[in-house]
């Protein structure tokens, strides 16, 4: 399935959350942002499947987001290194901006990009004694390495993208944030069983594909 219906049904899963959970609709954008980036999260593997038939205006989307998502975060780097206060939002904010701009490119350049940003974020993670933001580092640097639909696509990956996003939850202090960016990781691996590819939900106990044809 293409990266901007994975990325719609994540919004709209993001949205939807913010209603529910935070009658304050300045925290919307954080719901909506974690969701749709969740729901792309799984396609930093391997040979992205978002790359595919870009449009121009496509093209020129994934170019803002990458450039724009790492200028951001090299400023947000800057204020770090200089012991300036940095928003949380606007530091992950911009390092999810790049990682989509990535996602939709390609090959072993792509990757290794990929790879650097799941670095810092480990070192970042580990810094501030935040193991959940290391373990999500270490989600960013491993995933790109792996087969398309393979590891990033199955059931086991839900309970653990919940624990990485319990910990943005609390540090944030967004009630159900940690369940809108499971149930966005969810809706991408739903979306890929209603392809002819889809998904192998149990592998690697099994390399059974799960689908369903509409």
């Amino acid at each position: 399935m293409r990266g901007k219906t994975h990325l719609a049904i994540g919004a709209a899963v993001g949205a939807g959350a913010a209603v529910y959970f935070s009658p304050d609709l300045s925290n919307s954008l954080t719901y909506i942002g974690a969701a749709a980036f969740s729901a792309l999260a799984a396609d930093l593997d391997g040979t992205s499947m978002l790359s595919g038939k870009l449009t121009k205006l496509s093209r020129q989307l994934r170019q803002l987001a990458l450039w724009g998502g790492l200028v951001c975060a090299a400023a947000v780097l800057i204020l770090y290194v200089t012991g300036s206060t940095v928003s949380p939002i606007l530091a992950g904010g911009s390092v999810a901006a790049a990682l989509i701009g990535l996602t939709m490119s390609n090959g072993a350049i792509r990757n290794a990009l990929v790879s650097m940003v799941g670095a810092f974020i480990i070192w970042l993670g580990l810094s501030r004694g935040e193991w959940w933001l290391a373990g999500l580092g270490a989600f960013v640097a491993w995933a790109p390495w792996l087969n398309h639909r393979g590891m990033t696509h199955t059931v086991w990956m839900i309970p653990l993208w919940w624990w990485l996003a319990s910990g943005a939850e609390q540090e944030l202090r967004l009630e159900g944030l940690a369940v809108t960016a499971a149930a966005g990781y969810l809706s991408h691996l739903v979306a890929d069983t209603l392809t002819p590819s889809g998904v192998k939900w149990l592998y690697p106990l099994t390399k059974r594909t799960f689908k369903i044809k509409i």
